[in-house]
């Protein structure tokens, strides 16, 4: 057993997640992808086998333990990059159908290569997520979730118009999340969300991370998203 994979049991199974022999055949098809096209689209910096293992494919499994994704359904990775959390949510749950978006082609091609490699249920879209959400995608996923650095009010605008009434935002945030959430509040709740809940996980690392569970509770206004250059200049507060 290679050591990504040997990593990846070992993380797994601290996390309490089952992981089948097919499932790590993915995972390491996945791994070997993402270090082969990383050269030339820089996917990541992190690449080392134990790394990949915790910080990319352990930490995207959470998804599956905060969320309750349903059967068949929908679910939309908003500035996905090279496919985190979704591709390995999907690993383990291959009835999911993937919407992939990112704003950089060249991660497009590298998705749609690694979506094939892996049998995926997989549409990957080059976009901007605030000229998508006014598409015909606006209000059709029963799950969004994004792993981005971006400020969670932020996060809002982009994600929750992608979001069916009765669906969920799931965003993936570090530790410390209070004071952002204090700060998000409003443009969570002008947005059509509401937080259910902040799933904690400690990985086997030892980093902690917060995953907020946002329930859609009514339609986000026609008026959002707005241009990226006004929501980075105007953020709702």
């Amino acid at each position: 057993m290679s050591e990504m994979k040997e990593e990846l049991v070992r993380a797994a199974g601290i996390l309490e997640i089952p992981l089948t022999p097919e499932q790590l055949e993915q995972f390491e098809t996945y791994y070997r992808l993402l270090i082969e096209w990383n050269g030339r689209v820089n996917l990541t910096a992190i690449t080392t086998p134990k790394e990949a293992a915790v910080k990319h494919f352990a930490d995207s499994l959470l998804l599956t333990k905060a969320v309750e994704l349903p059967q068949g359904g929908k679910l939309a990775d908003i500035g996905t990059g090279a496919g985190f959390p979704s591709v390995p949510a999907a690993i383990l749950r291959p009835d999911l159908r993937l919407t992939l978006v990112d704003s950089l082609n060249k991660r497009i091609r590298f998705l749609e290569a690694l979506s094939a490699a892996l049998g995926l249920n997989a549409a990957c879209l080059h976009g901007r997520a605030e000229e998508l959400g006014r598409t015909k995608l606006r209000e059709t996923q029963q799950v969004v979730t994004a792993r981005a650095v971006a400020h969670l009010g932020t996060l809002a605008e982009y994600c929750l118009p992608f979001v069916e009434v009765g669906g969920v935002f799931a965003a993936l945030k570090g530790p410390e999340i209070e004071e952002e959430l204090m700060e998000s509040e409003k443009a969570i709740r002008i947005l059509g969300g509401e937080l259910e809940e902040i799933c904690r996980f400690t990985l086997p690392d030892g980093s902690r991370r917060s995953i907020l569970r946002i329930r859609k509770i009514s339609q986000t206004p026609t008026g959002y998203p707005r241009a990226s250059v006004k929501i980075a200049k105007s953020p709702i507060k």
